[in-house]
């Protein structure tokens, strides 16, 4: 499109020039009474949803009622190229995406609701090389870039469910993103969940620093749809002015979540998280009630110029690593393996029988995408299944202390072992003594809190967890 307009351009530069001085202005305003510490979002209630401020955020309990925040950037010069040129759906690559939550704050000024299906997409075409640098906010990261949200999630037996038959369980706290070393390609990047005092979490599975290697360049295309109704709004969030954009998914007349997600227009900083300011997810049906919920509540840049070490991957989140998984089902016996990247905001994951040389993980062309932020959210959700270590399943004996073998490892863990007479034989579970242990390093940390050894005595049948490992170039557990 850039040889077909090129010899049009410098008017439409001019005038895009001129509304950047304008707006760089009102930015200097902004920046002027904007402040390091959080504030809650000053905004009207969106349709259909509660405000923050009052805590009701979601139908969940008193405990998890969180501050609510966000934060602000100008429109970018291709945004206000865009608005000059009057090009339509040919700017769409400067707008951001993503799917929707429940019970967020923010004055609809300006607001026009439609029913839409937008797709978040990063593409290269067929006749590009496979990796490409593109033009990734990722590829100016700064060490020091930093976000964080508060986050809340719980859940209760509804309706007619039997007490016990759905754990209630709630946790709280804030989850910060932190940028630690930039070594192009790769952005490392810290994950941490702690307590609203800033004690670290006492959930088992939030309970340690976890790191993100993510790569900058273009290795795919990355598509995520994103489904549900449409609204512009304006808010202060962290300090900041922002436009924004809303995406109300509501699944509940199909016994689904209503989702609620809303985006910055102009990510600015908040690329870590695709421009997220705020996620929730209330639950409906099945009788589970409850929900989970992300609100900015600081986004700061670093220092440009700023270094810092990449770390070990000796816990790791998960991108940047592989683990094999043997399963043996009605005599067959099978390996599989789970492949982990990230890569512009987005974490990939695929399963594949291992290679017998070569690259441990050649490539991800065909691994799911999933936005870094959905997948935080998902995991603090999983959180909630893991209120204690181990997690010693109802009507077990004793656990006993074993040493797993693991390839090269050896895993000190707890073995459960339930008698199952109508089928006369024994299941036998192994889970990790600490899933911290040293023991474990390079292992992801979804693999950690599961049962490394599963199986069925006698007559066979179950999984194990045979090898791990890390696949980034130069980099050690």
């Amino acid at each position: 499109m850039e040889r077909v307009v090129a010899t049009h351009l410098s008017p439409a530069l001019e005038v895009a020039d001129a509304m950047l001085v304008k707006d760089d202005t009102t930015n200097a305003q902004v920046r002027g009474h904007g402040t390091r510490n959080s504030r809650k979002l000053r905004a009207g209630q969106h349709p259909g949803v509660s405000r923050l401020d009052r805590g009701d955020a979601m139908p969940l309990t008193a405990e998890v009622a969180r501050m609510r925040k966000p934060v602000a950037s100008s429109l970018s010069r291709s945004a206000m190229l865009c608005a000059a040129l009057a090009l339509g759906t040919s700017c769409k690559s400067v707008e951001p995406h993503t799917t929707p939550s429940e019970d967020t704050t923010a004055p609809p000024e300006v607001s026009t609701q439609e029913p839409v299906t937008e797709t978040k997409s990063e593409t290269e075409t067929a006749t590009e090389a496979p990796t490409r640098r593109g033009n990734s906010p990722w590829l100016r990261a700064r060490v020091g870039d930093r976000v964080a949200y508060s986050f809340s999630a719980n859940r209760k037996a509804m309706g007619r469910q039997q007490p016990g038959t759905v754990p209630e369980a709630a946790v709280a706290g804030v989850v910060t993103l932190e940028v630690v070393a930039v070594e192009l390609p790769w952005v490392w990047v810290t994950l941490y969940f702690t307590e609203d005092g800033g004690a670290p979490s006492r959930r088992p599975m939030l309970a340690r620093p976890l790191v993100v290697p993510v790569r900058a360049d273009e290795s795919r295309a990355l598509e995520v749809p994103r489904e549900g109704k449409q609204s512009t709004e304006q808010l202060t969030a962290a300090g900041r002015h922002w436009e924004a954009k809303r995406y109300l998914n509501d699944k509940r007349m199909m016994d689904g979540p209503l989702e609620n997600r809303l985006y910055a227009a102009t990510p600015g900083p908040l690329y870590l998280t695709n421009g997220l300011l705020d996620a929730s997810t209330t639950l409906a049906g099945f009788g589970m009630g409850g929900g989970s919920q992300l609100t900015l509540v600081e986004a700061r840049q670093g220092q440009e110029g700023g270094t810092g070490l990449p770390p070990t991957l000796a816990r790791p989140w998960g991108p940047g690593t592989w683990f094999d998984m043997r399963m043996e089902t009605e005599g067959t016996t099978s390996v599989l393996r789970t492949c982990q990247a990230a890569e512009r905001g987005f974490i990939l994951r695929q399963q594949v029988t291992p290679p017998t040389s070569g690259a441990a993980c050649p490539d991800f062309a065909q691994a799911e995408a999933v936005p870094l932020e959905e997948a935080v959210l998902a995991r603090i959700w999983e959180s909630l299944d893991a209120r204690q270590w181990p997690p010693a399943p109802e009507g077990l004996a004793p656990a006993k202390r074993e040493t797993l073998t693991v390839g090269t490892h050896r895993v000190p863990v707890l073995q459960f072992e339930t008698a199952q007479p109508q089928a006369n034989n024994v299941r036998v579970q192994a889970y990790a003594a600490d899933p911290w242990e040293d023991a474990l390093a390079g292992l992801a940390h979804e693999a950690r809190f599961q049962p490394l050894l599963d199986h069925v005595t006698p007559g066979g049948g179950g999984t194990q967890l045979t090898a791990w490992g890390v696949w980034v170039p130069g980099v050690t557990p």
